[in-house]
């Protein structure tokens, strides 16, 4: 579960009165949960990330993620909070002179996770996100769109609670990134909840499902909508 209660951020600028990044905003997300979250720039949310992964601590309110209680947490803590989490970045943030199977593996050794663990899991989520024969490879041989898929697969190796998708498809063609965010619904479906923040409302438009929309620092809606691709596999049931 997430769930933020009354939070306010409120970064200091030099100036008398500094910046509201974030104003009373009151969210909770139930495990299982896909959710989408969308603003323009400086509308909070990287903020809201920054909160979620406790990288920051809010000036007002309270932030609860995966059971843990994040502002009171103690900082030796922080680390193994961590682990609860998957990443994904915009950027990729492979390592370039590891394998495709060793940037997976990596998350897995660091957090102490036998050999033997280690050699079922790397080849079922390379498998999951279509990449078993590229295990050898490296980074540099792999296309963007493939990229991005090796960093969903390291993101998903330590089955975390929740996974965390910072503009997952900003930096992959864009007819590929339908395919990036299906692959998240995959491991959503398996009962991992997803928070993908994007600015591409042609894919929120297409997916549907729950939206949190932030204008200025604070949540101007929370609601749940149609998608395209509801109406399109409707329209394929009817024929």
């Amino acid at each position: 579960m997430v769930e933020l209660k009354n939070v306010d951020v409120h970064y200091k600028d030099g100036g008398k009165h500094g910046v509201d990044a974030l104003h009373d905003v009151n969210i909770r997300i139930n495990d299982g949960e896909f959710v989408f979250i969308v603003g323009n720039s400086g509308a909070g949310k990287s903020t809201m990330l920054k909160l979620l992964t406790r990288e920051i601590l809010p000036t007002n309110g309270r932030v609860f993620v995966n059971g843990y209680n994040l502002s009171k947490m103690k900082n030796k803590k922080v680390p193994y909070f961590r682990r609860s989490l998957g990443m994904i970045f915009q950027d990729f943030r492979l390592i370039p002179d590891m394998t495709v199977y060793d940037n997976v593996a990596f998350v897995l050794r660091v957090t102490d996770r036998s050999n033997k663990y280690i050699r079922q899991r790397v080849p079922y989520v390379l498998n999951l996100v279509k990449l078993a024969d590229k295990a050898k490879f490296k980074p540099t041989q792999l296309s963007g769109g493939e990229q991005q898929r090796v960093a969903i697969a390291r993101a998903f190796a330590c089955d975390p609670k929740l996974i965390i998708a910072d503009e997952p498809t900003g930096n992959i063609d864009p007819a590929l990134s339908y395919e990036i965010v299906e692959l998240l619904k995959d491991i959503n479906r398996c009962g991992t909840t997803v928070l993908m923040v994007t600015h591409e409302h042609d894919l929120v438009q297409y997916f549907g499902g729950r939206i949190i929309n932030l204008s200025n620092g604070s949540v101007v809606f929370d609601n749940y909508i149609g998608g395209d691709e509801e109406y399109m596999e409707g329209e394929d049931e009817g024929k």
